[in-house]
């Protein structure tokens, strides 16, 4: 087999592997766990045998896309640790980290229940909640963010966050940003009055004319 050949195989399988992923963790998010192996082969556009071939059982393809929403979430951090602007950071990784749970529809929460040895929780925990505070602490260093802040307030803030319900994943991602919009200003040491964005249609009904 011919260097470049080679080459070209390892790439159309890495392709083919990036799809699957693609797939499973959009039909995990819109349908749950419970979608049958066959039906991501088919999102994916390839054959059955390729999906087995990279993931045996749907115990390993569940976990790498739960893996790669879990590095998705310390890239975050990462990128708000990086900026120049501590504050503009901390802010920033709070919009995303609400923005992304909001497209998660439980999907965390349902592998960690469904399969609870498959990954070292307490190691990921410990890894974020380092980068978490670590963020906190710049972000105080600028004197813009409340000196009583603590990463329980943050953790609190993100589980308020999952909370959110509404009828269309359009909806609960305008509530998460709005929400995310909120915090913000109460995380700030001097209230400031900024624009909040939209406010999204949460209930099938209409409040009345106050």
């Amino acid at each position: 087999m011919t260097p470049r050949l080679s080459h070209t195989l390892r790439s159309d399988a890495q392709d083919n592997r990036e799809r699957i992923l693609d797939a499973a963790r959009a039909v995990f998010l819109a349908d749950g766990l419970d979608v049958p192996m066959r039906a991501i082969a088919r999102r994916a556009e390839v054959g059955p045998a390729t999906l087995y071939r990279h993931f045996p059982t749907k115990e390993l393809l569940v976990t790498e896309a739960f893996t790669d929403q879990m590095r998705a979430c310390q890239v975050i951090v990462n990128e708000g640790l990086a900026d120049p602007d501590p504050w503009h950071g901390f802010c920033v990784a709070i919009e995303q980290l609400c923005a992304m749970q909001a497209q998660d529809k439980g999907f965390s929460a349902a592998f960690m229940s469904t399969f609870p040895d498959a990954i070292d929780f307490a190691t990921i925990r410990t890894s974020s909640f380092t980068g978490a505070a670590e963020l906190i602490r710049r972000a105080k260093g600028t004197g813009r963010l409340r000196a009583d802040v603590v990463l329980d307030d943050l953790i609190l803030t993100i589980m308020a966050n999952s909370g959110i319900q509404a009828a269309t994943p359009a909806a609960r991602l305008a509530a998460s940003r709005r929400f995310a919009a909120l915090m913000i200003q109460a995380f700030r040491a001097a209230p400031e009055s900024s624009p909040l964005p939209p406010v999204p249609r949460l209930m099938p009904f209409t409040w009345p004319d106050r």
